[in-house]
């Protein structure tokens, strides 16, 4: 039987802000246990929670983002459950009324763009966290509780079930990861949980409308586990059913190194969690004025940016989301094209081929380049121009980013590089090569492609890298058409 599975996906998105949502306690990072938990983060009677209004613009600036409808009134309401990490015994969250209303992120597959209808984003306090293992004064066995997290302000943003793979899902994250880092409420660190996705996996046979039973796998906090835990969980949900099982609705956790899910425990519906109006926070109330302060404040939006690219600098749909998958690399991009406005293709070749290589080899953002922006424009120029072929501009490129150089002009001036211009020392040195190469030239006659290239490789070879490659091309075939 073909399958189809169907995914939603939940972010917990953890915002900037320098306090918690309902108390003054820091967020910072990597403070020792508990040293970060208000007597309101600790629910001591008597407390009331104070709402942090960075935390709200923090939440309008999303919706603005998304093109999402944003509530003038919503309502916190308490979240019922029990853990040892939570110590209200209730969370603060957001239920009926949400404050940011449906939306849209634009991701691409390989099929095209595709637009992932969101259902909402709601305010909500983070919970502590147990730890099991590790801790030191504790005998063996022993969990203890960190509540530095507790109160932490997040937006969980929720899509609708709208995808169709784990390629799908992961695209999806990184391009609402890419968002909430570009519009800056949230550092989007995974490693240290500021950015974590739960995804709602079931399969369905192909061409059936009703949704099969979900299953949730909760905290996936990288993009190759989210994948992974989605196939994983797909085949077996596939396995169980064509083996006479039922799915049963439950929470899951994924085991990276085993590679499988496990059941956590059974999934809660809503009414499971007695959601009732926070009686100590009023309304939340937005004026008008104050979203269009906020608009009045954001960048350019990476669907903007990619729409610009495409229209007024030819780029490929794909190209322009590469160049707009982070802001730092939209303004390195920006940057170059300012001192060599001339080929915008060009640029993104070498943005997102030489330099992403250098980049990902020694573990740098772009912001840490080795290669200037105008360092890279400067070398693009002398490419563009035949000054030097694309594969003497790669040594080039190398030559930059060990800091030998201080521009591209510098190296092909001290290492003689230029590319030769001369058609007659050109035309001599193929001919040498047809003359020396005669099986080659005899395949190529006969349409056997590749031994083109291996004659152009052989031209290359004696002009040390200096000839140009589509000229040697073109003089070789017309040396062969002329029966040389």
């Amino acid at each position: 039987m073909n399958w189809e599975i169907v995914l939603g996906l939940e972010a917990h998105v953890q915002l900037r802000t320098q306090s918690k949502i309902f108390s003054p306690a820091s967020t910072a990072f990597g403070a020792a246990p508990n040293t970060q938990a208000h007597i309101i983060d600790m629910a001591l009677p008597g407390v009331l929670p104070v709402m942090n209004r960075e935390a709200v613009a923090c939440a309008i600036r999303f919706g603005l983002a998304v093109d999402a409808t944003i509530a003038p009134h919503s309502i916190f309401a308490r979240k019922n459950y029990f853990y040892p990490d939570l110590p209200k015994g209730y969370q603060i969250s957001q239920y009926e009324t949400p404050v940011v209303q449906g939306g849209v992120i634009t991701i691409v597959t390989d099929q095209g763009i595709k637009p992932i209808a969101l259902t909402r984003a709601h305010l909500e306090e983070d919970a502590g966290k147990s730890i099991h293992e590790g801790i030191d004064g504790l005998p063996q066995g022993c969990s203890g509780i960190d509540l530095n997290r507790a109160g932490t302000p997040l937006l969980e943003i929720v899509s609708e079930p709208v995808m169709r793979s784990a390629k799908e899902a992961v695209a999806y994250a990184k391009a609402l990861h890419n968002l909430v880092t570009w519009i800056g409420i949230c550092d989007g660190n995974l490693q240290e949980g500021s950015f974590r996705i739960d995804a709602n996996v079931s399969v369905r046979p192909a061409g059936q409308t009703t949704f099969g039973t979900r299953c949730e796998i909760k905290n996936l906090n990288s993009f190759r586990f989210l994948e992974k835990a989605i196939e994983v969980e797909a085949l077996r949900q596939i396995r169980l059913i064509e083996d006479g099982g039922a799915v049963t609705q439950e929470t899951r956790l994924f085991d990276p190194d085993r590679e499988e899910t496990r059941a956590m425990r059974s999934k809660e519906d809503a009414h499971d969690y007695r959601y009732f109006p926070d009686p100590d926070l009023p309304p939340l109330v937005i004026s008008q004025a104050w979203i269009d302060r906020i608009r009045a404040e954001m960048p350019e939006l990476p669907s903007a940016l990619r729409e610009r690219l495409v229209k007024h600098y030819g780029l490929s749909d794909y190209d322009a989301s590469m160049v707009a998958m982070s802001r730092d690399t939209a303004q390195y991009f920006s940057e170059v094209l300012a001192a060599q406005p001339t080929d915008a293709k060009l640029a993104a070749n070498w943005v997102m081929g030489e330099l992403a290589t250098n980049l990902n080899r020694d573990d740098l953002e772009i912001s840490q380049s080795k290669v200037s922006p105008s360092q890279l424009a400067g070398l693009i120029a002398r490419v563009s121009d035949n000054t030097v072929s694309n594969k003497i501009g790669r040594d080039i490129f190398a030559a930059l980013w060990g800091g030998e150089f201080e521009s591209a002009d510098a190296v092909i001036e001290a290492r003689g590089l230029k590319q030769i211009q001369d058609t007659g020392l050109i035309a001599g040195l193929v001919d040498d090569v047809i003359t020396a190469n005669p099986k080659m030239a005899e395949e190529f006659k006969a349409g056997k492609e590749k031994a083109m290239n291996a004659l152009v490789g052989q031209v290359m070879k004696k002009s040390q890298g200096k000839a140009n490659p589509q000229q040697v091309s073109d003089l070789i075939k017309a040396r062969l058409s002329a029966g040389v």
